[in-house]
This record gives structure tokens, sequence and C-alpha cells, in this order.
């Protein structure tokens, strides 16, 4: 017997007294541990902004109707011409003028040969500055924002939670989840900071706040 079945039986026989239909949600647990670090009446998105910009990314904040000029200068500050596209992102998003849109599917060289990727968001957390991406419509497998040297991401304000535990209630945990806090760093043991080992050495975070309501 291999080990890793040796590990399974045992989990099996551990399991062996739980009725088939039980699910984990069943099962209550004590959850008492404090669920957010955002003060009452603190400002999320404006909070979420400023903790993005610690982790050296660049932030923009824009509206529906000036979301295309806002990529457009992400973009063109970046010099990025050539950039991929996941499945599922709204063409009507993208700013018109000399950009190369790359659609999916594409292959890891193809990927590594191009400037950046943009896509949306699944989640953001606001305490922690966390983007998190679920391969939902619009954001691509995780290679698409590992590979290229720079990811444009789209958060909406209604997709930013608190803190952790609210963005995790709010997401599928049979999705794939990969949570960025600012660009790609490490540090050696030096402690000489090095971006760009390990995903995209820049990350633009563009924020879509809600059109404000019309006046009567």
């Amino acid at each position: 017997m291999s080990s890793r079945e040796a590990v399974l039986a045992r989990i099996r026989a551990a399991l062996a007294d739980v009725p088939a239909e039980e699910r984990p949600e069943d099962v209550p647990v004590p959850r008492a541990y404090r669920r957010s670090h955002v003060e009452p009446g603190q400002d999320v998105v404006a909070l979420f902004a400023e903790r993005v910009a610690d982790y050296r990314a660049n932030v923009i904040r824009t509206d529906e109707a000036g979301l295309p000029l806002a990529l457009a200068a992400a973009l063109g500050g970046r010099g990025a011409r050539n950039l991929a596209v996941p499945r599922g992102f709204p063409a009507g998003m993208l700013p018109t003028g000399a950009w190369q849109w790359h659609a999916e599917p594409l292959d890891v060289p193809e990927l590594d040969a191009l400037d950046g990727a943009i896509t949306l968001a699944a989640a953001g957390i606001a305490v922690t500055g966390t983007i998190v991406l679920d391969t939902g419509a619009g954001q691509g497998g995780r290679a698409l924002t590992l590979v290229p040297d720079h990811h444009l991401c789209v958060v909406r304000a209604e997709q930013i939670a608190d803190d952790l535990p609210e963005a995790i209630g709010r997401l599928d945990p049979l999705h794939p989840l990969t949570f960025i806090s600012g660009p790609s760093a490490t540090s050696d043991i030096e402690l000489d900071r090095v971006e760009g080992v390990h995903g995209p050495r820049t990350l633009d975070v563009v924020i879509v706040d809600p059109a404000p309501p019309e006046q009567l």
C-alpha cells in the first residue's frame, strides 16, 4: 500500500460513521474570531485603494462612464500594446486605440510574448488590499495573470468586502482561488526586494465606483 492509499484509508475509516447525506454546512462550527477589522462607518473602498497602493500597485478610481478612458491611461502609462484578454471580458469595456487584444486560449509562450493581461476580479478585500480571482468570466486561467509582466485588473466597488471572512463567504469554494496582494515580490537573504519573479512585475487596479444618483 502506498503512502497515499494509507492516508486515504485512514480518512475513510474516520468518516465511516458519517451519514452519506451529511454536508459540511450541516455541522455547526463555532466561529468566535473577529470577522472584520474595519471600523464602523469607515469607507471600505477608500481603505481598499489605500492598502492596494501600499503594495506598490497603481490605483485608479473612476465610474462606469470613465472606465475605458481609465484603462487607456493605465495601459498608456506602461507602454503596453499587446495584451491578453480572457473569455467573458466585456468587449465594450476595452478602450479604443492602438492596442492589440489577444483572446484566450493562449499557451505559456504566447502569454510570455505579450506586454500584459487585462482582467476582471471575483472580489476585493479592503483590510488587506487583496484582489481575488476565481477563473470566472473575464478573469482567465491562472497562467494568464502570472506569466505576463503586467496585470491590469478591474474591481467594482460593490465587489470589495471588509475583510477575509466576508470575502470567503461570497466566493465559491469549488473554484480555484488566487489571492493577489500587489505585484509579485520576493526578498533574498540580504532583504533586497525583487519584483516579477513569481508573477507580474506591475499591477494596475482600476476601481469602478457606482454612478452618482440622479438629481431630481
